[in-house]
């Protein structure tokens, strides 16, 4: 953990700033905008990019996963700049906690990949990147997202000791125990050999 330099009240504040960015369901305003119809109904009903592509759009998953990740890398940055390190972690954490508990959607968000590795460009770019290397190579060989988010994670704690980012560690380790949370149901159906792949539509 870094030094708690921040004041109380100003990291309460980035931590409200920090789930207000993350809470907005970019896959769901997205399918809606373009015609692609209630997200909610569709595939898993997940909100985000691996369900918008079962809507048959590249475009509106692309967009999608670039904007969930980038709303976890807003948070951190701003953080950073106007508060400091303390602030930036926090500020991630509830990004992350954002958008899979929106209070928009009743507290049933998304499963937090895209933002995972958002968080983790913007917090420690060598580890954002190596997590998403290992996504896009799980995903390459096996073509289960979830797989390959769970790998991702798994690996992010590994990488923050290998490239030195030890003061995010236990940040490290609480988001990856929530992604694992999230998969609960994907995890199940890994294990029951039913899990779709990248681009299915499952009903």
């Amino acid at each position: 953990m870094p030094p708690i330099d921040t004041a109380t009240n100003a990291l309460i504040l980035w931590a409200l700033i920090g789930y207000g960015l993350g809470s907005i369901p970019f896959g769901l305003l997205l399918s809606r905008i373009m015609g692609l119809g209630n997200l909610r109904r569709i595939g898993s009903g997940n909100i985000g990019a691996t369900n918008v592509l079962r809507t048959g759009s590249k475009k509106a998953a692309a967009l999608t996963l670039l904007l969930d990740g980038g709303k976890g890398a807003v948070a951190v940055l701003l953080a950073r700049v106007f508060a400091g390190e303390d602030a930036a972690q926090l500020a991630a954490l509830a990004a992350f906690l954002g958008h899979c508990y929106p209070v928009w959607l009743g507290f049933k968000g998304g499963k937090g990949v895209a933002t995972f590795l958002g968080l983790w460009l913007a917090l420690a770019w060598p580890v954002g990147i190596a997590c998403c290397l290992t996504w896009l190579v799980v995903a390459f060989v096996t073509r289960i997202s979830s797989l390959s988010a769970l790998a991702a994670a798994a690996s992010s704690t590994l990488w923050l000791v290998f490239l030195g980012h030890g003061t995010t560690l236990f940040l490290g380790i609480a988001l990856t125990l929530l992604v694992y949370w999230r998969h609960s149901a994907n995890i199940a159906r890994l294990k029951a050999g039913t899990e779709p792949r990248i681009g299915q539509k499952s009903s």
